[in-house]
């Protein structure tokens, strides 16, 4: 049976990537071991589902995407010649980091602002969503690290994300938050390079905890593969301009290799 698609050649694709570097086909890539993902970097959505009933402000906001995170990550990429790969779709449309069919996966209600374009979808509403917007994307870092394993190249995915300042009326002190699960040895190593930092607070499993439910990414192509790997979580405000997008970026470009050397790589 022929099912009509989600997305048309107007479209973006689901996948970007930045940066010179990528491995294909067993050829060596960058000698840098980081490989960037960034699941909410964009807010697009497929020309189909018009704005998904959603108010233009609202897409301003937190639920829309990981605000700040596609510029920070950009500039971190180009400073440590690695390549970044980030999904373009909203999280509004479906979120790359659930696993299909979770609760929050395609989200009726966000931080209280309602999405009516969620409601009443069919199962094939839901998997062409999945087929055309979840699985290339998926299906691109998977290869990708397949493809750097083969070359015998060392490899660190590291997973960024930005959170909302506020939630449900309560502040969140944490400059930046570092997730970890099952093999969290590099995470924890970052995480206490930023503790020190003069005038940073440093979350650990803030302000979310990485587990096998909460979270797709991680758990699917770092822990189930067995390897090193960094959540991190840096709060909006201080990323919402290209000023501090640049100052985390030479930040993080600092602390990285510096903990994957003190790891005795």
């Amino acid at each position: 049976m022929n099912m009509t698609r989600l997305l048309g050649d107007e479209d973006p694709s689901p996948v970007v990537e930045f940066g010179p570097f990528a491995t294909v086909q067993g050829e060596r890539g960058p000698d840098s071991p980081f490989l960037f993902v960034s699941d909410h970097a964009g807010r697009a959505v497929p020309r189909r589902l018009g704005t998904l009933g959603v108010a233009d402000d609202d897409w301003d906001r937190h639920i829309a995407w990981d605000i700040g995170i596609a510029g920070m990550g950009r500039a971190l990429a180009e400073r440590l010649g690695s390549l970044l790969i980030e999904q373009a779709y909203s999280r509004l449309v479906i979120d790359c980091n659930r696993a299909p069919g979770h609760p929050t996966s395609i989200v009726r209600e966000s931080d209280g602002t309602q999405v009516p374009g969620n409601l009443d979808l069919t199962a094939e509403d839901e998997g062409a969503r999945v087929a055309e917007i979840f699985h290339p994307y998926h299906n691109r870092i998977a290869t990708e690290l397949s493809a750097r394993h083969g070359a015998g190249m060392p490899l660190i995915l590291v997973a960024l994300h930005s959170f909302t300042p506020e939630m449900n009326g309560v502040s969140r002190p944490w400059h930046a938050g570092v997730l970890h699960n099952r093999n969290p040895a590099f995470g924890l190593r970052v995480r206490d390079v930023l503790a020190r930092e003069d005038g940073l607070v440093i979350g650990s499993n803030e302000p979310y905890a990485l587990t096998d439910v909460s979270d797709y990414t991680i758990p699917t192509h770092a822990e189930g593969r067995g390897l090193a790997y960094l959540e991190l979580e840096v709060r909006q405000d201080l990323i919402a301009t290209p000023q501090g997008q640049d100052e985390w970026a030479a930040r993080l470009a600092r602390i990285l290799p510096q903990a994957w050397e003190g790891m005795g790589a």
